[in-house]
């Protein structure tokens, strides 16, 4: 059996975030319109380390691509200077189950994430968003505002982090990157102040800003609470926006901060406007005014690594990226 490793390295090289976002968004077209087979992701609980391991498959119809995820989410790894998050990524030939390429999924997780934001920063924001908010200035954050950038001509950004160093090291990494000014806050108010977008990217159990920081026009997209217990977005704020999610049955099987209000009565299921895809498609419309609080709830779903990984392998192919080994 051959199979195709890619890195860290390998990945970022052979997938730009533009495409990943391209893909991405096909991804959730297929998911959406029923080309898609994808179950809920399985969780494995390590309590006694505060972690959790997930088992994500899935099978696009359309482009028959099948791949499965294994990631890890330890809130303990900050402290031993390691990543929050850790993957690996496991391609099918889909002809016959065998497993052809492997890759670290690490960094296409952030990149995937930071795509699918990239989707709904284009559909859902205004056309002249300027400034952007980063909430979480880890790997996540990173992609966040690369992926609003790919899809928005962004002047300013701001980014807040509990620990002030990592804020200051972000802004002075990303300013280089992105020939952009990035700049440190020391409050969310300050970060969240004249922001026409939003990205909240940490592990919080409870809200990260006060919904009176939030003004007309803005879209937020909410990718950090992953689970029924964590909680970025205040009730209030939720109960103000138009709610879009990547997956409907996951999202209420998943999301804290839908589940959290409507848990406590504050609003039902009805409150979700509706899948990604389905504006993706022209199966809903996105924005119907300026003044519209658009909130894309994201949990991740399977599709996306599969749409990401598969791409990122066949350009590998092509550009001679990664190495072969037979087992």
């Amino acid at each position: 059996m051959k199979i195709h490793i890619l890195s860290r390295d390998d990945v970022r090289h052979a997938l730009p975030m533009r495409q990943a976002i391209e893909a991405v968004k096909n991804a959730f077209i297929q998911l959406s319109t029923g080309q898609a087979d994808m179950p809920l992701r399985t969780a494995l609980r390590v309590p006694r380390h505060r972690g959790v391991v997930l088992f994500m498959p899935a099978y696009l119809a359309a482009e028959d691509q099948m791949a499965v995820k294994i990631a890890s989410v330890f809130e303990e790894n900050s402290a031993k200077g390691l990543p929050l998050i850790h993957s690996l990524v496991v391609v099918m030939d889909t002809s016959t189950g065998e497993p052809i390429a492997v890759m670290d999924g690490t960094y296409l997780t952030a990149l995937r994430t930071g795509a699918a934001s990239g989707v709904a920063t284009d559909l859902l924001a205004r056309k002249d968003a300027q400034t952007v908010a980063i909430l979480g200035a880890g790997a996540q954050g990173r992609a966040q505002l690369e992926a609003v950038c790919a899809v928005r001509s962004i002047q300013k950004a701001l980014v807040y982090d509990t620990v002030l160093d990592r804020a200051t090291s972000f802004a002075s990494e990303m300013s280089r990157r992105l020939s952009l000014a990035v700049e440190a806050a020391d409050t969310p108010a300050k970060a969240l102040h004249r922001a026409d977008v939003i990205s909240t990217a940490t592990s919080s159990s409870s809200p990260i800003f006060d919904d009176a920081d939030i003004g007309l026009g803005v879209h937020i997209n909410a990718v950090g609470a992953f689970t029924p217990q964590m909680q970025e977005i205040p009730s209030d704020t939720v109960l103000r926006a138009r709610v879009v999610v990547d997956h409907r049955e996951t999202s209420l099987a998943e999301a804290g901060d839908l589940l959290i209000p409507i848990h406590q009565g504050l609003m039902s299921e009805a409150h979700i406007y509706g899948e990604l895809g389905e504006i993706a498609a022209g199966l809903k419309p996105a924005r119907t005014s300026p003044r519209d609080i658009t909130l894309f709830e994201s949990v991740g779903v399977a599709v996306q690594d599969v749409a990401v990984a598969c791409m990122a392998l066949e350009v590998a192919r092509q550009q001679g990226l990664g190495t072969e080994a037979v087992l």
